[in-house]
């Protein structure tokens, strides 16, 4: 694949969710994320969808999908294209078309308790059969097709989707944050997804005292910075892996009285992944 193919072929919002970017203002054909270069409280990157290319106003550069990887990997062009080769190509147009327009085309035909024997058995082999009550079965249209996946909601009413094949989110993508009403030592408990979540209700063996944060991203941590600062303990159960770590050395620095529960599940990918594994 040469320069223009790999332009032609792979979408931006693939390459940017690749390295766990998500817009923070979107409208379907445009979208604004934070810079890729530096920390920013007003989104400066912009992100044009039809044309597969975007405009930093901070520095008033241009990427396309190739100088993206450059700037997140800090490589040469050839570097960059062999990072790209490995996507599969076969499903980045249509997924590319899809992610342009799901925004503004989906539609949730139903939400009801979970029941469907592939989502059962799913949450089974996940190892949350359990927690099915925290969850929903979301049933929805994408582009004229239908389909249906495990739903968890955030704050902003949208749905993080998920089955055995897909992971998306249907609505504005947001954390999650759950509070307990018994929560006497001001304590929060902070999860990169919510299967994560899921699992440490099951590993609890009494009541709730303390409230859940669920990132649903880890690009999603600007959303929960003001909040974290009412909690008095902040226990971390991120994913043992490089965005998981920059997330979790910065919660560190932010605030006081954190704890890194991850040496809990070390050598795993994260919580469930580490439970999923455990004889029990």
């Amino acid at each position: 694949m040469n320069c223009e193919e790999i332009r032609q072929k792979i979408g931006i919002r693939t390459v940017l969710e690749s390295f766990h970017l998500f817009p923070v203002k979107e409208n379907g054909k445009t979208a604004f994320y934070f810079a890729l270069d530096r920390e920013e409280k007003v989104p400066s990157f912009s992100v044009d969808f039809v044309k597969n290319t975007a405009f930093d106003f901070g520095t008033g550069k241009s990427y396309d999908v190739i100088s993206i990887v450059q700037q997140m990997k800090k490589c040469s062009v050839s570097e960059a294209l062999k990072h790209l080769s490995t996507f599969d190509f076969s499903m980045q147009n249509e997924s590319l078309n899809v992610k342009m327009k799901f925004q503004q085309s989906y539609k949730i035909l139903e939400i009801k308790e979970i029941q469907h024997l592939a989502l059962i058995q799913y949450l089974k082999f996940r190892k949350v059969f359990e927690q099915k009550h925290l969850i929903k079965e979301i049933h929805y249209e994408l582009e004229g097709k239908k389909y249906f996946g495990i739903g968890f909601q955030n704050n902003s009413g949208g749905f993080e989707i998920r089955n055995p094949y897909s992971k998306i989110c249907l609505g504005n993508k947001d954390i999650t944050l759950i509070e307990s009403e018994n929560n006497p030592n001001r304590e929060i408990a902070v999860f990169e997804g919510f299967f994560d979540y899921l699992t440490f209700r099951n590993l609890e063996t009494e009541n709730p005292t303390c409230d859940y944060l669920i990132l649903n991203s880890t690009a999603m941590l600007f959303k929960a910075e003001e909040k974290l600062k009412d909690y008095d303990k902040i226990s971390l159960f991120l994913d043992n892996d490089t965005n998981g770590i920059v997330v979790k050395e910065k919660i560190q620095n932010q605030y006081q009285n954190v704890e890194d529960c991850s040496l809990i599940y070390y050598g795993y990918k994260d919580l469930n992944a580490w439970f999923c594994k455990k004889e029990i």
